[in-house]
């Protein structure tokens, strides 16, 4: 269970960037969520954030096994700074998963990154931590993936940069280029061959415009126009009448934000796309109270299923008192992740690093997924459309690979 003590406590620095088979393992920890949790309505009252939570993961009581029957497992988030709401939301849920798998096997150890990730990896490793769950953010995955690769602790981070990944580290976070794909070959089963793009400065927005090209080149379709903002007003208007100039579109991709699309989406129907499909992100996800405003009414994007994370939220709001950051099912999994695991690791030794590229994947609160080659989470990704009842499901999630 989670480790309070003083001396686990390391202070670290951030701030968010946001930046075997499947079958044999929806078992365990899920059966545990969804016995303990009740069905909450449609409309993800858990998407929005809400103030930082100042909770911190109960200590485990005495009945629990010994440190020697128990495997170490650092977890790497900001419990205090700018980001602490985000990263305590991931160590609560890391919590309730220890809490619905019994906690018989790991140990979770919390290390607040907010004012020195090195300093946080480092005294995990002394401390005997045999993997590394986190960071969140980009730059602290950086900082601590070579001090984990000396120490040959594989590190599981929750960033969405996929270009971190490799040389033992794994990707966990939510990857634009996934959600794009998904969006553009639901877009091309509906008759849509010519696409426009509207993306942020910034690599976001690169990585966005590449995922864009390279689905619709793949889909047999067109790109028209690809155009970039830097998130002023002006900006998005010059670039949105760059983009109307160009030849027709049926489709556009907003890649940026639920609000940025709000503001995109009148000045796109005044011009050459006032009957185009409008096509966004998985950020769009973290957004759901936008989801009824008129302008995004229809449009679509792809992202990890929300039916077990309702559940989820439902009893973090219970226990805590708050509604977690969307991000917090991060946390869940990756415990849920090595649980599963633990049951073929023995005490002490390394972690199996080649277990956590099981091509058969897992699956947990955000579906099924798995780890490619190159150390990144492949997810089984569902479309939602936007409308006055909020967002709805149009095309399912698979429910493996």
């Amino acid at each position: 269970m989670a480790d309070e003590q003083a001396r686990g406590q390391v202070l670290a620095r951030g701030a968010v960037e946001y930046g075997a088979g499947l079958g044999k393992w929806i078992g365990l920890a899920t059966l545990a969520l969804l016995a303990a949790c009740q069905v909450v309505p449609k409309g993800r009252p858990g998407a929005v954030a809400p103030p930082p939570i100042t909770n911190r993961p109960e200590p485990v009581g005495p009945s629990l096994p010994s440190d020697t029957e128990r495997h170490r497992v650092a977890l790497l988030v900001p419990l205090t700074g700018p980001n602490a709401g985000v990263g305590t939301s991931i160590s609560n849920a890391a919590n309730l998963a220890v809490l619905d798998t019994g906690g018989k096997n790991i140990r979770i150890t919390m290390y607040d990154t907010a004012i020195g990730a090195a300093a946080a990896a480092q005294r995990a490793i002394a401390e005997g931590n045999r993997i590394i769950l986190g960071p969140l953010l980009a730059e602290d995955v950086r900082t601590v993936a070579p001090i984990a690769r000396g120490a040959h602790v594989p590190l599981i981070a929750f960033s969405n940069d996929t270009g971190l990944a490799g040389n033992g580290t794994f990707v966990m976070g939510y990857a634009p280029a996934q959600s794009i794909t998904r969006v553009v070959d639901y877009a091309k089963s509906k008759g849509v061959t010519k696409f426009a793009g509207l993306v942020p400065v910034g690599l976001y927005g690169q990585r966005s415009s590449t995922a864009l090209l390279r689905a619709v080149e793949s889909s047999g379709g067109q790109v028209v126009s690809v155009q970039t903002f830097d998130r002023t007003s002006g900006s998005m208007k010059a670039a949105i009448t760059k983009m109307n100039a160009a030849s027709p579109y049926q489709a556009v991709l907003i890649a940026d934000s639920g609000r940025a699309a709000v503001a995109a989406i009148p000045l796109i129907r005044a011009g050459a796309g006032r009957s185009a499909q409008v096509l966004g992100t998985e950020l769009w996800n973290a957004e759901a109270s936008l989801a009824a405003n008129p302008a995004l009414k229809g449009a679509w994007f792809a992202s990890v299923s929300d039916g077990l994370y309702n559940q989820l939220a439902a009893k973090y709001r219970s226990r805590f008192g708050r509604s977690p950051y969307r991000l917090a099912s991060l946390g869940y999994d990756a415990v849920l992740l090595v649980t599963r695991i633990a049951g073929d690791w023995r005490v002490g030794a390394p972690f199996p690093q080649g277990a956590l590229s099981d091509p058969g994947g897992f699956s947990g609160i955000d579906g099924a997924f798995r780890f490619n080659r190159d150390g990144i989470a492949e997810r089984a990704l569902e479309v939602q459309q936007a409308g006055a009842g909020g967002f709805s499901v149009v095309s399912p999630a698979p429910h493996g690979f």
